[in-house]
């Protein structure tokens, strides 16, 4: 039961003692992401106009990107509408896992529905400085938590200038914690994990307007951008307070990563240069006999473990990893 004496603060505390995330988001609940909420409405409202407007400059600034939508739905309905408003012509997909199977079929429902798209082809990320010819887009998700991957945005944006493509990504698990989303054409993500916002809103961040018109309501890029239906008003508000303080949080994800890194350099199957900040998979079974710890299974089923960093976000510059003492190895992979 609470007391209405007690602050937002103890309340953030309490929940955040009662339930142990090592899941990739949402991250453990903020004060922030509570003192950002409000009464609030999409026309009309003054205060929350005012709220809008600086959590998509913040995002603008922090990606490097002219125009950003938003809308109400999770990172799936963005990269959807990414598809279907700016892919043409021939498609490359760099495969990585379960995350860019779904851009795979994202691109290849575009091209039944849109009929602009002339091609959409794949290849393994171990072989995609060998792709030649030409391509019009390559997609990738540059951060795949189903494998615990991080391909080099860098790297990305460099293969799709040779092949005289543009970039689209799926950022939903890089997006502020990684470098280099200014390289991309599009990309789309949410406003948890990486943002530390509550569930709720996605973005596709741009510089240039798609070509083809999308015959959909919901699914038309403009309809959101013209703001012409209910938006996510209390997600982008959990991030209002969030912003200005990301490095913070940020820094918290990545001191649970080194400490998890280096507790765990046994059994760690990607180098450093793939690692991402969001999560880490090792090929041995982590388990937890805390009730309290809520585990991640990736939808990718591969085998090992993928645990999570967003779990100490709260403690901000205080985090120290030591949520992790509750993990324990069960058995060591093959």
């Amino acid at each position: 039961m609470i007391n209405a004496d007690h602050s937002i603060e103890w309340l953030v505390q309490k929940k955040n003692q009662e339930k142990l995330l090592f899941t990739p988001g949402p991250a453990s609940l903020l004060s922030e992401n509570l003192t950002g909420l409000r009464p609030c409405f999409g026309r009309g409202d003054i205060d929350y106009n005012q709220v809008e407007e600086q959590v998509l400059e913040s995002l603008k600034a922090m990606t490097g990107h002219r125009y950003i939508a938003r809308m109400q739905g999770s990172a799936s309905l963005a990269l959807e509408v990414s598809a279907l408003n700016f892919l043409y012509g021939r498609v490359l997909i760099i495969s990585t896992g379960y995350y860019s199977d779904r851009l795979k079929w994202l691109a290849e429902s575009a091209h039944r529905r849109v009929c602009v798209i002339n091609e959409v082809a794949s290849v393994n990320w171990h072989e995609m400085d060998n792709v030649i010819g030409h391509f019009d887009w390559l997609v990738a998700c540059s951060t795949e938590t189903s494998s615990g991957l991080k391909l080099s945005i860098t790297l990305l944006s460099s293969i799709a200038k040779r092949l005289g493509a543009r970039l689209m990504l799926d950022a939903t698990a890089s997006i502020g914690l990684e470098d280099d989303h200014d390289l991309a054409d599009v990309i789309g993500y949410s406003s948890c994990k990486g943002l530390f916002g509550l569930t709720g809103a996605s973005f596709i961040a741009f510089n240039d307007f798609p070509i083809q018109e999308v015959d959909s309501f919901y699914l038309n890029l403009s309809t959101h951008l013209e703001k012409r239906m209910t938006g996510p008003y209390h997600a982008l508000a959990s991030l209002v307070d969030v912003l200005p303080n990301h490095d913070d949080f940020k820094f918290a994800v990545e001191e649970n990563k080194t400490r998890f890194i280096r507790k765990m350099s046994n059994w760690l199957t990607v180098s450093a240069e793939y690692q991402p900040k969001i999560c880490t998979h090792v090929n041995c079974n982590i388990t937890s006999k805390d009730p309290r710890a809520v585990l991640y299974f990736s939808r990718g089923g591969m085998g090992g473990s993928i645990v999570c960093h967003l779990g100490e976000i709260h403690l901000k510059r205080q985090a120290k990893g030591d949520i992790q003492d509750v993990l324990e190895i069960a058995e060591i992979g093959s």
